[in-house]
């Protein structure tokens, strides 16, 4: 009986952790670094006040949580397992529509946390650590794909998603239409052709 007790009590403090952390994602997209409090937490979650430094004390721990519950939401994206190069494609342009879609107040939030880890060693090296483990993760589907992969040529493809995601936050029409970010389909597919030439399955275009 104790161990379901404290098991039940285990899972009321996750979740209420997991909305607290939630909420903070919430406000930081929305209000930015300096609108972050813990008042501010406690609002959002519709939680009596207080109970947000109960979980995170100081500033830092906050940030902390905030930046651990981004990684593990952006580790839940769906996203096709590529075995060929045109699945890569699909996995780029899915990972593309979630920032700009469903993912949008996550990525905010991580925008956020990454001006903040300027000034915050502990944070720089945790958003860091989540970062390498992206280029690593990219590396891999991008040799999974069957692509001639070089450490160069997968950094390139990954700072390339990277640079698109500030656009797909902020970017009016005429900019999303300059960096070809209007279709997230040909983007992924232009940016493999680039990085490592055009697909040889792809017929050439008829001579005019």
């Amino acid at each position: 009986m104790w161990y379901h007790g404290w098991g039940s009590l285990g899972n009321v403090n996750r979740d209420r952790r997991d909305r607290l952390r939630d909420a903070a994602i919430e406000v930081l997209a929305e209000a930015g670094g300096r609108g972050l409090t813990h008042r501010a937490v406690d609002a959002v979650a519709a939680v009596p006040p207080g109970t947000t430094k109960n979980y995170f004390p100081t500033r830092d721990t906050l940030l902390t949580a905030v930046a651990e519950r981004c990684a593990d939401l952006y580790g839940a994206v769906p996203r096709p397992a590529p075995v060929d190069r045109a699945g890569l494609a699909d996995m780029l342009r899915t990972l593309l529509e979630n920032v700009a879609g469903p993912g949008r107040t996550r990525m905010l939030a991580y925008v956020e946390l990454r001006a903040e880890a300027a000034r915050r060693p502990r944070l720089a090296a945790l958003l860091d650590s989540v970062a390498i483990a992206d280029f690593t993760a990219f590396e891999q589907a991008q040799r999974a794909a069957g692509l001639p992969v070089t450490p160069e040529r997968s950094a390139a493809v990954v700072l390339a998603l990277h640079g698109a995601v500030g656009h797909l936050l902020a970017g009016g029409h005429d900019l999303l239409a300059a960096a070809g970010l209007r279709d997230l389909d040909a983007f992924a597919h232009g940016l493999l052709n680039t990085v490592y030439g055009p697909a040889l399955d792809v017929p050439a275009a008829a001579p005019r």
